[in-house]
Formats: structure tokens, C-alpha cells, sequence
């Protein structure tokens, strides 16, 4: 194609590729359990209301949620699963992904002026005693990391950026187009080419078995005032997803192994290092209580070491730690609060 028309026809289709690929949103789409060496273990759950992308009657109306008043979307109110959708299965304290695509809003840019750069906060709450009309403005920026703020029924979970630094959309932009080479991977059945991002958190170790515990995701994305000619006042928009996670009795087996995060794993299936780290504090040589109750999966290739007993802890039974842990859960203490 030469000339005018051909000009015209390669803006025709810049145009398509920087404006169809920002048309939808962000939806947590999996939760998945982390183990020890950072890598996903088991299978994935799913949010509220879920409609899979197999579905006939999927779009992406049917999940994305502007949320104004309730916390919740329509669909995602109760603690409801749709067929095919189980709840994620996990223990107290265990570290989980929430997975999101990304759809252009981190690798398209151009296309969304006045957006944050780092594409806006993701705030994650978690409560034992969900309301089915929750309100936004009973919990975002009002619940806190101690479980202080406003009614005092949940916590604040994790505070992230909505770009984890390495996801992508496989598109023509230039970010995606320097992810895709710095980031590379096997196509899979849930990401194909893309990489989603991920909001990695930890259940409070306290969480009781036998119940749900309720995650709320809640994605602020601001327009600053002033930049986008149509939007002279800026806006505020906020999208959120709504769900549960079963959490399951803790074994009374424990044993004491390192938290080794593997940095040559697929990346199909690998937690965010810098998340997975703050969760772990595996920087700084903390370890992890391993609270059985899965499959067994190997830790990572490097050793696995006993951790030191701290002064003026009670005694700790000796364990024989192998090349595999069984593992569905390794948490390290964390704060009583949920």
C-alpha cells in the first residue's frame, strides 16, 4: 500500500489497535495459591458471579464494575458461585495472586491521558464478616493494615500498584513490545500470549477454617484535572471485584523450611518476586511455618535449611525437611488483626 490510501488505511488500523484494546477493563479473573519457591500451586478459584471466558454469555460488562455506591457489582453482592467458578481452596495465612489482565491500560498509554503512571492504586481488603449491600465508602480508605479504621469489621490486605512491572498486552506499543522481549513465555490456556498482572497478598494467619473469607479488590484509577480536554475537572473511577476464598484447617503438623523465591521458574506460573517477598520477608532470611494440607511440589533448587529458634522460644520439635514439602500453605506469622 503506497501513497495517500495507503497512509490512510495504516491509520485506520493505528487508530483500531490503540482505541479497541482500551474498551475494557480490569477484573481479578484467578486466584491462585503461592508455595514457598514463588510458583503457583493447585487450582485456581474464581470470584464472585464469575462468568468464564469460554461462556457464550461472556463480556466483559458481565465482570467490570464501576463501583459508586456499593463496593460490589449486582452479581457479586452474595457469596455466590457460578458453575465451573469454585471458590480458591486455601489455609490461614496463606500467600495468594489475584490475576488481572491489564488491557492496554499499562502498555497503551497514549490512548488514557491524565491517568496515573504507575495506571492507578490497587487497594485489597479482606473481612470475615462481608455485608451483601457493602458500601465503598465504609471501606476504601477507611479500613487499615491494623483493623482500627471505620466499623472495625476488615482490614486493609495490600496496597499495589496496578502495574506489577512486568505484565503485558500483546499489542504494537512500545512497553508491550519491550515486555514481550525482556518477558518471554509459552502461551497458556488461561494468559495465551499475554502476561496478566497480579495484586499478591496473604490471608491473615487468624482467618477461621470452616468459612469463607471475603476479598475485596478494589482498582482506583483517577483522571487528573486539567489534562484531558474532555474530562477539564478530572474523574474518579474506581472499578472492584468482589470474593471468597474457603479457608481450610490448618494440619497440626508444622515444620520450619526456607522461603526460596525460584527466579528460573515459567513465568506461566511464577508469583511477583518483589510482592512474594514482601509477604515472605524472604530477603531478610525470615522462614515460614509449613502448614500442611496439599500436594506435594518441590520447594526450589536451592537448599532447604532450618531456620534458627529465636532466643526465649518454647522448644520446637526436630523435622526432616526432603527436596519435596507437602505444601498447600507456608505462612509466617503475621498480625492477629482480619
Amino acid at each position: 500500500m503506497d501513497g495517500a490510501y495507503g497512509m490512510g488505511v495504516r491509520l485506520i488500523l493505528l487508530a483500531l489497535l490503540f482505541t479497541t484494546t482500551t474498551w475494557a477493563h480490569s477484573w481479578v479473573e484467578q486466584l491462585t495459591v503461592i508455595a514457598p519457591n514463588g510458583s503457583f500451586i493447585g487450582a485456581p478459584g474464581y470470584p464472585r458471579g464469575n462468568v468464564l471466558r469460554s461462556n457464550p454469555a461472556f463480556s466483559d460488562t458481565a465482570m467490570t464494575y464501576l463501583a459508586e455506591d456499593y463496593l460490589c457489582k449486582d452479581t457479586q453482592r452474595t457469596q455466590t458461585q457460578t458453575e465451573g467458578s469454585p471458590r480458591l481452596q486455601a489455609s490461614a495465612g496463606a500467600a495468594i495472586a489475584l490475576r488481572f489482565q491489564e488491557n492496554g491500560h499499562v502498555t497503551l498509554p497514549e490512548t488514557q491521558p491524565g491517568k496515573p503512571k504507575n495506571r492507578g492504586t490497587v487497594y485489597v481488603y479482606g473481612t470475615t464478616s462481608p455485608k451483601d449491600d457493602e458500601k465503598l465508602a465504609d471501606v476504601h480508605k477507611v479500613w487499615n493494615s491494623d483493623g482500627s479504621g471505620g466499623d472495625k469489621r476488615g482490614v486493609l490486605l495490600a496496597k499495589r500498584k496496578y502495574d506489577d512491572g512486568r505484565c503485558y498486552q500483546v499489542n504494537g506499543g512500545t512497553i508491550s513490545q519491550q515486555r514481550q522481549s525482556e518477558y518471554p513465555h509459552e502461551a497458556d490456556q488461561y494468559m495465551g500470549a499475554d502476561i496478566w498482572c497480579q495484586s499478591d497478598i496473604a490471608i491473615p494467619s487468624n482467618a477461621p477454617s470452616g468459612n469463607p473469607y471475603t476479598i475485596y479488590w478494589v482498582w482506583d484509577w483517577p483522571t487528573e484535572a486539567g489534562v484531558d480536554p474532555n474530562l477539564p475537572n478530572g474523574k474518579q473511577e474506581i472499578y472492584t471485584t468482589c470474593m471468597d476464598v474457603d479457608v481450610g484447617a490448618a494440619s497440626v503438623h508444622q515444620s520450619r523450611v526456607a522461603v526460596a523465591y525460584d527466579h528460573d521458574q515459567s513465568l506461566n506460573r511464577a508469583s511477583m518476586p518483589d510482592q512474594f517477598a514482601e509477604i515472605y520477608n524472604s530477603d531478610s532470611g525470615d522462614f515460614a511455618d509449613d502448614t500442611v494440607g496439599g500436594s506435594s511440589v518441590p520447594v526450589s533448587s536451592n537448599p532447604v535449611t532450618t531456620a534458627p529458634q529465636p532466643t526465649g522460644a518454647p522448644p520446637m520439635a526436630t523435622v526432616t525437611v526432603t527436596s519435596y514439602v507437602t505444601s498447600m500453605v507456608y505462612v509466617r506469622p503475621r498480625p492477629t488483626s482480619y
